[in-house]
């Protein structure tokens, strides 16, 4: 998994998989896409406006995954 963060477009991405052929980017809604494969993988999940959609005063993205703690500061 990897986590990403593009302070300028406020946009963050995290990763599960690499894209390897076809993808599929369905629009959860105006603030979140997830991208997907054929068979069903999910490649990554898009966040735009990631400071806007979580709260909190700490201004991170916390991501669990396999007892693994990712930590991506929102901070422009």
């Amino acid at each position: 998994m990897k986590l990403s963060y593009d302070p300028k477009y406020n946009v963050a991405y995290i990763r599960f998989h690499e894209k390897l052929g076809q993808v599929s980017t369905i629009k959860i809604s105006n603030d979140m896409n997830i991208d997907i494969a054929p068979d069903g993988t999910v490649y990554g999940v898009e966040l735009l406006n990631p400071k806007e959609q979580l709260t909190g005063d700490h201004g991170v993205l916390i991501v669990e995954s396999g007892g693994r703690r990712h930590e991506i500061a929102l901070v422009a």
